[in-house]
């Protein structure tokens, strides 16, 4: 009898975790297809506070709370409006939340965009503390991945939109740019795991030319 117990109780159990797995892969299959569609601000906040319920309600997952910074980050491209020191101070805790679960460098890809965005308000007096930021979380997040498709494509990104007479230009950003792209080719895709950056990356990589 015993024996039988702990064997439904097993069932039960297993049962209990394929139904919350099976929520939580069509909760994010959901946010994600909604993120190829989204291109509004408060959209884009929308989106960052479903993956945020996704994360508060999947205590091991990394990939929610990535996803809603990833969201936030976007807005602070698009919507010259935005914040960008209260916005990057959100998507800073977000990536500490995912990196409590698993430190990675596509969590490090976007506190690179995040102190970016905070020093492209104003480079010439924010590229000590910004810029830094941003340099060093590149840094980390290649120590970790050195073959990361989108830190690649980030930095040759940075190079590409740097004027020449400060070390940049298009000449500079080709050969990351082909790595990149290389890189992105190269790339076995997995379950939610990041993708973005390959088109863009292409189309630079033309302009290069």
């Amino acid at each position: 009898m015993k024996q039988i117990i702990t064997s439904l109780a097993l069932i039960i159990i297993t049962s209990a975790a394929t139904a919350q797995h099976d929520k939580y892969v069509k909760a994010m299959g959901a946010r994600l297809a909604a993120m190829d569609t989204t291109h509004s601000p408060a959209g884009l906040r929308s989106l960052s506070d479903a993956f945020l319920r996704i994360a508060e309600a999947e205590k091991t997952e990394w990939l929610p709370y990535y996803y809603s910074a990833l969201c936030l980050t976007t807005m602070g491209w698009i919507d010259p409006k935005t914040d960008m020191d209260a916005n990057a101070g959100k998507i800073k805790e977000l990536c500490d939340k995912a990196a409590a679960i698993e430190d990675n460098a596509e969590i490090y890809a976007i506190r690179n965009m995040a102190a970016t965005q905070q020093m492209l308000v104003d480079p010439q007096n924010r590229w000590g503390t910004y810029g830094a930021e941003a340099t060093e979380a590149m840094k980390k997040g290649l120590a970790l991945e050195p073959n990361n498709p989108r830190l690649i494509y980030l930095q040759g990104a940075a190079l590409f939109n740097t004027p020449e007479q400060f070390g940049g230009g298009k000449d500079k950003a080709k050969p990351l740019l082909e790595k990149a792209v290389a890189a992105f080719n190269a790339e076995k895709p997995k379950q939610f795991y990041p993708s973005w950056g390959k088109q863009v990356a292409e189309q630079m990589l033309q302009q290069a030319k």
